[in-house]
């Protein structure tokens, strides 16, 4: 018989051929990606000169939850504030499959083709699982948002009530700076706290659809009474008449809420975002409204009250903020945790434990 010398086994693995050190031991190792810093005044400069990637980069600054980025994205706002332009500030609402989307899009492309520069500030839904989103609203309006007049940006809700993404109101400022006079801010939909949306705004457009059984049952007469304009949109082809019926019921529906404060009666139409159907009406009863309420006093008494709303806001925010980052409120809100998992402790008393901590803390 062979030795096995003779005859090697087919797992045997041949020795192979040594490799340089280096392919080129004369080429001088460079990082790929070298992330620029940029000062204050760089940040402002590029902001207001137009330049997207600073507004982009400013943005993400501003939404960044990491200690380090704060002082500089405050000083930016800050910055921004007094060189903000006049503008015109849209919400839009509306039932999932309303063509929120679609209607942005042949809106804001008719703005820009009469001279306006329009921000859209879309809100991504996050999971609430992996807080991840899909930001797919530069996917959505490819048309728009290649206008060398239109910025898109979309942001993650990351679980703020009402699908408003925290740093909103902060980033419509930067966009203003920028020279957006037209901010469009889209929800993820309708929700039990669209007052968040309402807040930021000066007109708030609600978008629904026919066909879809009774238009008013699920929408909570709350939201409909913010609205200043009801649009029933995907009004083309076969749905025409069905459309035009329900905008004789909306239109029945909102003859029995009270006058808003703007004193504003809301009106409802029907668009058509893939036949463009109806677009510039919407330009033109904005426009409209806009006059009324500055005529009126209304449209800077409204700016003011939010103004005014963004700064309770913003105590709340930061409060919270410092609570949770506490070293010592960390440790407690674990250790007691444990005891409610445990069935030792209620959620009350556990609250109450952590807070007279912190406070008994504070008073030291």
């Amino acid at each position: 018989m062979n030795s096995d010398k003779e005859y090697p086994s087919a797992l045997h693995v041949q020795d192979g051929v040594d490799q340089p050190a280096q392919v080129n031991p004369y080429l001088q190792y460079t990082p790929i990606f070298k992330p620029q810093t940029y000062t204050v005044e760089e940040y402002v400069q590029g902001i207001t000169s137009g330049d997207r990637v600073f507004l982009s980069r400013a943005i993400t600054l501003i939404e960044s939850n990491l200690q380090k980025d704060y002082q500089k994205a405050q000083a930016i706002l800050e910055a921004c504030i007094s060189r903000a332009c006049p503008s015109v500030r849209i919400g839009i609402t509306g039932v999932p499959g309303a063509g929120k989307s679609t209607f942005i899009e042949a809106f804001g492309k008719y703005l820009t083709s009469i001279g306006r520069k329009v921000a859209v500030l879309a809100i991504d839904p996050s999971s609430e699982r992996s807080k991840g989103s899909i930001l797919g609203d530069k996917t959505r309006m490819e048309t728009l948002s290649t206008d060398e007049n239109a910025f898109i940006r979309p942001s993650p809700s990351a679980g703020t009530l009402g699908g408003v993404a925290r740093k909103t109101a902060e980033t419509l400022i930067l966009c203003e700076a920028a020279g957006f006079n037209t901010i469009i801010i889209e929800t993820v939909g309708v929700g039990q706290s669209e007052t968040a949306v309402k807040d930021m705004v000066d007109f708030f457009l609600m978008l629904m659809i026919s066909g879809a059984g009774d238009e008013l049952q699920g929408i909570k007469r709350g939201i409909m009474e913010m609205a200043d304009a009801i649009l029933i949109n995907k009004a083309d082809g076969d749905n025409v008449k069905k459309a035009e019926l329900t905008r004789t019921q909306i239109r029945s529906a909102l003859k029995l809420f009270p006058l808003s404060d703007s004193q504003w009666t809301p009106e409802a139409h029907t668009v058509s975002s893939l036949q463009h159907n109806g677009i510039a009406d919407v330009w033109t009863m904005i426009e409209r409204y806009v006059a009324f309420t500055k005529n009126n006093g209304y449209f800077d008494k409204n700016r003011t009250l939010q103004w005014q709303k963004r700064f309770h806001m913003f105590m709340k925010e930061s409060l919270l903020d410092a609570f949770y980052g506490n070293e010592n409120v960390k440790e407690n809100i674990s250790r007691v945790q444990q005891d409610l998992l445990n069935g030792k402790i209620s959620p009350y008393q556990a609250g109450t434990k952590v807070l007279d901590d912190y406070f008994k803390h504070k008073e030291d």
